[in-house]
């Protein structure tokens, strides 16, 4: 009898888990969190902003028609009359040409805005010879715009990346203490089994009673702490539900017969693409946090470019030839009004200031990228050597299970010989649970690091 019971003891603690549930792989459960995670579509909304934001930058280039009617009649006598149109083309350096057509009458009109019979047409072009000729307002509002949309999608995928590395260490932790439950549910079968067999040894008289004592504390340690793990289990299970998501923003909810994927330490390197990163120093040149410090040099650097502008003084000058309607066959180019406009703050205290602020503004922008460039190579370093430590510590935790697995079936067999003891048992499978908790924790920390080295390279595409 004493063999058969260890034989069953043996038997039991070799039992393999249910193969029958089902299984939410990482794969898939990023997939669900990249597609449809509230976050994660805030993130795409910032380019479509972006992009909203270029399109009315470039509204200040489009064509514009104006018109402009005023009229007064007053005791039967029509006071005046006027009709104002015109048609402006802005383009590229500041330079608008206007086309208008003028139609005034009255009997007390003013004299300035007297035209022939038929109305009175022009055509002329304005252009800035000092201010507004190279840059100005509008050009600085487009180049900042296309610059921003860049910006954008640097920032998407930071954003993006801190979504997922929040999901990934919410499976990781559901993943650990779903290793958890199942561990203590595996060696509560063992104490109550073990439990068993001591009450039938003591029946039997081969054994004192004081053992089944000791049999029965392992049982309620067992016992609570399957159900402190079940606790743990159920917590990370709804911090993992924060994550998942369907179509509509419709959250979706975990079902108890699902399970994490059972060898993702396995698999997650190909799913992060880890892999590529621990052959050698990967390039950070196109990294979305450079890329976005870059963006915004750019966008300073436009701006400086408006200000250094505003200390050349602004001169406008104007042409338009007026021609009444159907005249352009005999063109008249004394015809014509012409325009000049002049300003220059004599001291141009502002505008140095506010340039000199813009060039601080770069400065520290660029003192900022390179210190970003050597912390994430530092991470980046330090991740790698992380990763490949922790491979070693895996190979060694995985020789110290087994080594303890030994001891314990060891220990079990001279038990069924009358030559241990049930405490000596209990101390050889508690280090064998430690052994393989530390497991549990290692192959958490190698999880958790691999997301570590992929939310610093930020890549989530």
């Amino acid at each position: 009898m004493k063999y058969v019971i260890a034989f069953l003891w043996f038997s039991c603690f070799c039992s393999g888990q249910n193969s029958n549930l089902k299984e939410l792989s990482y794969n898939e459960y990023l997939g669900f969190v990249k597609k449809y995670h509230p976050l994660v579509k805030s993130a795409n909304l910032n380019i479509s902003a972006a992009q909203a934001n270029l399109m009315m930058a470039r509204g200040g280039f489009d064509p514009k028609i104006e018109i402009d009617y005023d009229k007064k009649q007053f005791k039967d006598k029509e006071y005046y009359s006027l009709l104002n149109s015109s048609f402006k083309i802005p383009t590229w350096y500041g330079i608008e040409v206007k086309a208008s057509f003028d139609n005034n009458e009255g009997i007390y009109l003013n004299p300035e805005n007297m035209v022939p019979n038929r109305g009175l047409t022009s055509l002329g072009i304005t252009i800035p010879l000092g201010q507004g000729l190279f840059i100005n307002q509008r050009m600085s509002d487009l180049r900042k715009a296309k610059i921003q949309l860049k910006l954008s999608q640097a920032e998407r995928k930071i954003n993006a990346i801190s979504v997922l590395y929040d999901a990934s260490l919410a499976y990781f932790n559901w993943k650990r203490n779903y290793s958890e439950v199942k561990l203590y549910e595996s060696y509560l079968k063992n104490a109550e089994l073990r439990y068993n067999g001591i009450r039938s040894l003591i029946q039997n008289g081969d054994k004192p009673s004081i053992d089944s004592v000791e049999a029965k504390i392992i049982v309620r340690n067992r016992l609570l702490s399957l159900e402190d793990s079940k606790l743990k289990l159920a917590k990370s299970k709804l911090e993992l539900a924060n994550f998942l998501w369907l179509e509509n923003d419709v959250p979706m909810e975990l079902q108890d017969d699902i399970n994490p994927e059972e060898n993702l330490e396995n698999t997650i390197q190909q799913t992060l693409k880890t892999n590529e990163l621990l052959v050698d120093q990967p390039s950070i040149e196109n990294h979305p946090k450079i890329n976005a410090l870059q963006n915004k040099i750019e966008i300073l650097d436009v701006e400086r470019q408006l200000k250094a502008n505003s200390l050349l003084p602004k001169i406008d000058i104007g042409y338009h030839y007026l021609s009444e309607p159907n005249y352009w066959n005999n063109t008249n180019f004394n015809n014509y009004k012409l325009g000049l406009n002049f300003y220059f703050p004599l001291f141009l205290r502002k505008e140095r200031g506010s340039l000199q602020l813009t060039k601080f503004k770069i400065q520290d922008s660029q003192f900022a990228v390179n210190l970003e460039k050597v912390q994430l190579k530092n991470k980046i370093n330090a991740q790698q050597t992380e990763l490949k430590s922790l491979e070693k510590q895996r190979k060694l935790i995985a020789e110290l299970v087994n080594d303890n697995t030994v001891m314990l079936a060891s220990e079990e067999r001279l038990f069924s010989f009358g030559e241990s003891s049930i405490f000596l048992i209990n101390t050889r499978e508690n280090n064998l649970v430690s052994a393989q908790l530390s497991k549990i924790g290692l192959e958490n920390r190698y999880l958790t690091s691999n997301a570590d080295l992929f939310k610093i390279m930020a890549n989530p595409d």
